[in-house]
């Protein structure tokens, strides 16, 4: 291996130098430097001098960023189980977080308290993404058909138990795919969710005039509690006018959070342009990332993020609901944000321009002028995504034989394995 010449005076591992920094939690839009030691941010100021630097990258006309945070992703891959979301319906996150600017996803309940001792060995301890998770009201998880339906296997104590058992790692309750016309599996996840001190966050399902959605947001859910796919066609959401019906904005006011979660079949333009054109705008952009949206409609997190620019948002707004807004909603506040101390989680993004289109679930298209592309990736202080080698040295002026470049201490792809912390 062949490493770099370290700067003497070297006082930080990796600087970024030149780039527009933007950081809603500490309400910061400019110019600056963010210089990184140890994994953690250890400087953002106006000018940083190079020379303090073991690796700077120049990262002028680009916008840094907190590493993105997906709040709903299902990624319980590998058990095998057909038509399932613990199972043949989830994807692996590394191949689609890192090459995004996400790294942190929350998987949405895939697993239940029975298959969630699994779902953290098979996945959550060997994902170099951090891989945070909700433990769904269902036992079994989403293992699809009945098993979701099964009254008898939604237990709220065993959940909270579960839960109790990982704090932090899990960060919330999820219910999903219920279609009985009662509220048996809402109930049980608010049961487990005071029990455990957390959130719940609900896809609704089905819905029917026994089980009115308003009823769902005005009545069932507590403050903090989410609604996952806001944009979604069957949501009452417009009178015959366009108009956003008043109860959202009641919902909002008690302090009930509305989620993205686009996926392959929860976002329509037709819902989602008149209602964010009268400010009625999901609290956090999250994908519902899984094997049936990532080649559809919804594609990845900087699309569903561009969607959003293109409707009206402000860039700062969208990173806002893309890192520090998820990471409060899911009381992660140690994430999404790039004050010193942080973990080293960032997004280096560049905003293309021109002709472009996006498509909801549907197919839908709209027209749009710009889009948000992932230049640099770092999590915990290393280098793990590089679009166009902006972190590398000229393979010609680098040693004769050389076989890789950089420090473990920046750089998250040598071939010495060395994983990125979480």
């Amino acid at each position: 291996m062949v490493l770099l010449a370290i700067p003497a005076a070297a006082q930080f591992d990796l600087l970024l130098k030149g780039g527009h920094l933007i950081d809603p939690k500490n309400r910061l839009s400019a110019r600056r430097d963010l210089a990184i030691k140890d994994g953690k941010i250890a400087a953002v100021a106006e000018d940083i001098p190079a020379a303090q630097a073991l690796k700077t990258v120049d990262v002028s006309g680009l916008h840094v960023t907190p590493g993105l945070v997906d709040i709903h992703v299902h990624v319980y891959a590998g058990t095998g189980q057909r038509g399932a979301y613990c199972g043949d319906l989830s994807v692996y996150p590394d191949p689609f977080t890192y090459r995004t600017g996400v790294t942190t996803v929350v998987d949405a309940g895939s697993a239940g308290w029975r298959n969630f001792p699994d779902f953290k060995d098979r996945v959550i301890d060997r994902s170099r993404t951090r891989v945070l998770a909700m433990i769904n009201i269902v036992g079994r998880g989403m293992a699809g058909g009945k098993f979701e339906q099964d009254t008898a296997d939604m237990e709220a104590q065993a959940t909270a138990d579960m839960a109790k058992r990982y704090p932090g790692l899990v960060v919330a309750i999820k219910t999903a795919h219920y279609t009985a016309p009662d509220w048996v599996a809402v109930e049980r996840a608010v049961e487990a969710g005071e029990l455990s001190r957390l959130p719940v966050m609900v896809d609704f399902g089905s819905f029917t005039e026994k089980r009115p959605f308003q009823d769902l947001v005005l009545k069932k859910l507590r403050p903090g509690d989410i609604y996952t796919h806001t944009y979604l066609a069957a949501v009452p959401m417009l009178d015959e006018s366009g108009a956003v019906l008043p109860y959202l904005f009641e919902a909002r006011k008690r302090g009930i959070l509305f989620d993205v979660g686009h996926g392959g079949g929860s976002f329509v333009f037709r819902h989602a342009v008149p209602a964010i054109r009268q400010g009625f705008v999901a609290d956090s952009i999250s994908t519902d990332l899984h094997v049936g949206s990532m080649n559809a409609g919804m594609k990845d997190m900087l699309n569903v993020m561009s969607k959003f620019l293109n409707l009206g948002l402000t860039l700062d707004d969208v990173i806002a609901r893309s890192t520090w807004a998820p990471a409060r909603i899911i009381k992660r506040e140690d994430l999404g944000h790039l004050s010193v101390g942080a973990p080293a989680d960032v997004a280096v993004l560049k905003l293309e321009r021109g002709s472009l289109g996006f498509v909801d679930v549907y197919g839908g298209r709209l027209r749009g002028t710009q889009k948000l592309v992932a230049e640099v990736t770092i999590h915990g202080g290393r280098v793990v995504w590089d679009l166009n080698g902006l972190t590398r040295e000229d393979w010609d002026k680098l040693p004769a034989n050389y076989r890789s470049q950089g420090d473990p201490r920046w750089d998250g792809t040598l071939s010495s394995g060395v994983r990125a912390r979480r």
